[in-house]
């Protein structure tokens, strides 16, 4: 990631683990800076993953992660036979409006993780194979867990990017902020 985390607060690990998730937002935001939403749902590698569809993929796994930690249900919840439309945009959806999908889930995120008492409260997993039986995890946990989610999908992003069109994350940071890189 191209970019600098600017330094919390003394002492303020809740704001500088919110910052360390913004910045990973910020890149995979960035990857489809100035793309149509053809653009967006093309694969330009051999991957089945495109822009589009990562961006819909980590706002909705954000915003699931954000109703376990709340203890609400999941009104995007995906079953074993919906969970591919988690990675592609379909019929009637817009990189636009998934965008602002996740922009809505960003800042319930922030506002729910700067009202919880502590990041050492936790919450219950779900019963699945991919978690301990009767397990339970922290909100510094989610948090942690959220950089590492997106982070690894901005990484992939970066890949197709520069496979569409050329530009690297350098690029896009420079082009993001009114500058060009090189």
């Amino acid at each position: 990631m191209p970019t600098h985390v600017n330094a919390e607060a003394h002492g303020d690990e809740r704001g500088a683990l919110l910052a360390f998730v913004e910045a990973q937002r910020g890149g995979l935001r960035r990857s489809v800076l100035g793309l149509d939403d053809t653009q967006a749902a093309s694969r330009p590698t051999a991957s089945e993953l495109t822009l589009g569809g990562l961006v819909k993929h980590v706002a909705e796994t954000e915003l699931n992660w954000l109703r376990m930690a709340q203890q609400k249900p999941n009104e995007r919840q995906r079953t074993q036979e919906t969970w591919g439309e988690s990675f592609r945009l379909v019929e009637g959806e817009t990189l636009a409006g998934t965008l602002a999908f996740w922009a809505e889930v960003a800042a319930e995120t922030e506002e729910f993780i700067r009202s919880v008492p502590s990041l050492n409260d936790t919450f219950p997993l779900p019963e699945a194979p991919w978690f301990p039986q009767g397990g339970a995890v922290s909100m510094r946990w989610l948090l942690l867990h959220l950089v590492e989610e997106i982070g690894r999908h901005a990484g992939h992003a970066d890949i197709i990017r520069e496979s569409l069109d050329g530009k690297t994350a350098f690029e896009l940071v420079a082009l993001e902020s009114g500058q060009s890189w090189g």
